[in-house]
């Protein structure tokens, strides 16, 4: 009431109305003012430069001129002028996209302060040399490719004495080598520069490029000796409707082509021309500069990054409608190229590679792609000459071609499931149904698929699905249910349901499926734990089993467990069992496992406690060790891939060897080859074998580092031949159990067949298919430390190193033991 009373001008309070209408009447706002907050021109800068050519809403060439006239006029701003020259760096190295247009702003710059552009060449060319001298050849690729764009201020000849040098690099390492990769990767990283210099401001450079073309046909067009081991689809022909390709010789061909089209190479950005007149009134004068000097090293570092030949595959090579460029046309490999160093570069930030991707049409010439999410029925309706091409659908076939490189992808299989996954979040509509036609393809090719790329596929496939809901239309594979296992088709699906219930459960996914699909999901396989055997009188050592279990339970000591282990032996000998060992073994890892089933950390922990007496069972029978995996996956049967879980613990912790892994697989069961048919065995072997190879691998990197005292060296030497040996003697065992099955002669096989010579045929087909993956996985592994071992020997001398190279080194065969395995 109070206030009431003071707000109606009572003689307690009130307003000041008088002073109040003078304040109004002064006509001048007293109020204090915010401080205004300019941004400094360096941050600035550095934000357009970091946007440049992103926006579909803004112009290009009016971004590259603001940049590089406030940059031109801001020079004496120590801040502008290091983070510009700086971040000129990065973009090159980190955001292959952008780089025509980073050029642009340079030679924009150029036309007003053609100093500061002589800094950036300088600054260009030794971070040029730096990276020769480490290998980084996808570094100097686009570096190379940044200096191309900027031939039309470079005098003489600009780029191509480089790439000169670089082709002399090539032919001294094909010449002491026909299985050299590396002398394949330098002459991709010259063809590769060369559509830049011919689309650059520069002219004249027809016959330079003609002449070096003509040089490289010789390289290019020779195959490789790895070549036809990398090819994704070694399948008839007929069954994926193309042949598989090299991509150096490939590219080559598409350059050949657009020489005689006078390099129109109409799919790259030209936003040079922005350059010859910042102000339209006045024209400008252009300011050539000679290039810094670039030292090729001689010879050459391989770097770190294993190279290996290409092949050009898309799974898109099918369609009706062109929605991806053809081979005929070097917008295939031009677009693939930049967008695979973007994604291989970004691997930290899959976010910002899925933006890259889906604005994949801002970085290339106007009229390259339909306009985006257009749907792929509407492109019939594009006009006759126009392009077809989707922007979805090139950055789609981009990202498997990685997911899908032979030997081995450069980055995690996962990184690539995540760009696929965050460019479908981010724009459903245009990825969704790109992804979809993919999935397709790949399916209709698993026959002729790779294996090793099958189940990359199937992975992903799942990892996906698990993204989304589990959902997917299954209803368009209905008819290959009904098909037996062997038939790639069928075993697929099963492998994938698999997985699907590794990343959910069994009821959820049961519940996705249609009803022909029900019965591929039993009743087994929706139990969180899986039941213990001697919990049945009927089953052999059920008393004991139950009381080694209690005491398990109860952490006991191994003194109150051996009495109960040597009751099963006793049994066992009575029962006439000739290694008394394996009983007792099946006995202990099932209460381990049963005891472990809550979760893998209880497993882990059990195996810990139990570590002991487990890695004293190898070493008094080797029956008992296999047993050990057969008493898990007997346990794990419905959910095999848990079982293939706590195998990989178990080869961690040395209990297990991997060759006892791949005996127990490849020889204990391999029957007719109907095991090849498992997803989850080829994932048992195949991790087991990277084991094994990759320890062999970081024997080599560490051996190669520079500056180890001989005495390290010698020791990495032996630790080298004995490693090697023990990786030479699993390949041959694996080659010796998949050619049995491959040629129809091991022992099931060879007996009379009472049985449809079809099932066996599709089994042998299995083997075929498993010895083309680890012949290739050895050769890959030979072929790689040979080169390595060659090039340190190159740089260093060593006789020794050149002799393990040569494979002149004899590699004694160690006995099998608890220490073979791998850490």
């Amino acid at each position: 009431m109070a206030d009431y009373e003071r707000r109606n001008g009572t003689q307690r309070g009130g307003y000041n109305h008088r002073k109040r209408r003078h304040r109004e009447d002064d006509g001048v706002d007293r109020r204090p003012l915010r401080r205004q907050y300019q941004e400094p021109v360096h941050l600035k800068v550095r934000k357009q430069l970091l946007t440049i050519a992103e926006s579909p809403l803004k112009k290009t060439d009016e971004e590259i001129r603001t940049i590089a006239t406030t940059v031109a006029e801001n020079l004496d701003d120590g801040e502008i002028r290091g983070t510009f020259s700086d971040l000129i760096l990065q973009l090159i190295t980190e955001q292959a996209l952008k780089i025509p247009f980073v050029a642009a702003v340079i030679l924009a710059l150029n036309a007003q302060q053609p100093e500061f552009a002589q800094e950036i060449l300088a600054k260009s060319t030794t971070a040029l040399n730096e990276q020769f001298r480490a290998g980084a050849w996808r570094e100097v690729k686009l570096l190379l490719r940044f200096l191309a764009c900027l031939q039309g201020i470079l005098e003489g000849d600009g780029v191509f004495p480089i790439l000169e040098e670089l082709f002399s690099r090539s032919v001294d390492l094909q010449t002491a080598s026909s299985e050299d990769s590396l002398g394949l990767e330098i002459v991709k990283v010259i063809l590769l520069t060369i559509p830049y210099i011919m689309a650059s401001s520069g002219s004249g450079f027809e016959a330079h490029a003609t002449s070096l073309l003509e040089k490289t046909d010789i390289i290019a067009s020779t195959p490789h000796a790895l070549e036809a081991l990398v090819d994704p689809y070694p399948g008839s022909g007929d069954d994926i409707g193309h042949e598989a390709q090299s991509v150096i010789s490939l590219l080559q061909r598409q350059l050949q082509g657009e020489a005689a089209q006078s390099w129109e190479l109409a799919c790259l950005p030209r936003p040079w021309n922005v350059s010859s007149v910042v102000d339209e009134a006045e024209p400008l004068t252009l300011t050539k500069h000679s290039l810094p000097p670039v030292t090729v090293p001689s010879p050459v570092f391989p770097g770190v990054r294993p190279q290996s030949p290409e092949v050009y595959s898309s799974v898109y090579a099918d369609q009706d409608m062109e929605t991806v460029p053809p081979t005929s046309n070097i917008a295939s490999l031009l677009l693939r190229d930049s967008l695979i160093d973007t994604i291989n570069t970004l691997d930290y930030n899959r976010n910002a590679t899925a933006k890259f991707l889906i604005d994949l049409d801002c970085y290339f010439s106007p009229n390259t792609f339909v306009k985006r999410a257009t749907p792929f029925d509407r492109l019939r309706e594009v006009e006759a000459g126009k392009s077809t091409w989707k922007p979805e659908d090139v950055a789609v076939d981009a990202v498997f071609s990685q997911l899908l490189q032979l030997p081995s992808p450069q980055h995690k299989l996962v990184y690539y499931h995540a760009v696929l996954t965050e460019s479908c979040k981010i724009a459903p509509a245009a990825i969704a149904p790109s992804l979809g036609r993919a999935i397709r393809y790949l399916y209709q090719n698993v026959d002729a698929m790779d294996l090793e790329l099958e189940y990359r596929f199937m992975d992903w496939f799942t990892h996906h699905l698990s993204n989304f809901g589990f959902t997917w239309k299954w209803t368009e594979w209905v008819d290959d249910v009904e098909l037996p296992l062997a038939k790639p088709k069928k075993a697929f699906i099963v492998g994938a349901l698999e997985k699907e219930i590794r990343l959910s459960f069994a009821q959820r996914i049961r519940g996705t499926l249609p009803e022909p699909y029900q019965a591929l999901i039993t009743e087994a396989k929706e139990k969180d734990i899986p039941d213990f055997k001697y919990n049945s009188e009927q089953t052999t050592y059920a008393p004991q089993a139950r009381e080694i279990l209690r005491l398990l339970r109860a952490k006991a000591p191994d003194s109150e467990i051996e009495p109960h282990l040597l009751s099963v032996e006793a049994e066992a000998r009575s029962l006439g069992v000739e290694d008394t060992l394996v009983p007792s073994t099946d006995v202990y890892m099932t209460a381990i496992c049963f005891i472990g089933s809550k979760s893998l950390s209880h497993v882990l922990s059990c195996i810990e406690r139990c570590k002991d007496r487990l890695l004293a069972l190898g070493p008094r029978s080797e029956a008992a060790r296999r047993q050990i995996i057969t008493s898990v996956m007997d346990y794990w049967v419905e959910k095999p891939g848990v079982g293939v879980n706590v195998v990989d613990k178990l080869l961690n912790y040395t209990i297990l060897t991997p060759l006892s892994v791949i005996n127990w697989a490849l020889t204990d069961n391999i029957g007719k080859g109907r095991i090849l048919t498992y997803a989850h065995v080829y994932e048992m072997i195949s991790s087991t074998i990277y084991k094994v190879t990759n320890r062999v691998r970081q024997i080599v990197s560490a051996r190669n580092q520079p500056g180890l005292p001989a005495e390290q060296v010698s020791m990495l030497n032996e630790t080298l031949e004995k490693e090697r040996a023990q990786m030479k003697e699993l390949f041959a065992t694996v080659d010796h159990a998949l050619v049995g099955v491959a040629s129809g002669v091991v022992d099931e096989m060879a007996v009379p067949r009472n049985q449809d010579t079809v099932g066996e045929a599709l089994l042998m087909g299995w083997g075929e298919r498993w010895l083309r993956v680890f012949r290739r996985k050895m050769a890959v592994e030979e072929a790689w430390i040979g080169e390595m071992l060659a090039n340190q020997e190159g740089m260093d001398g060593s006789e020794e190193g050149a002799a393990m190279a040569n494979g002149d080194v004899v590699l004694e065969t160690q006995e099998d033991d608890a220490d073979d395995g791998v850490s």
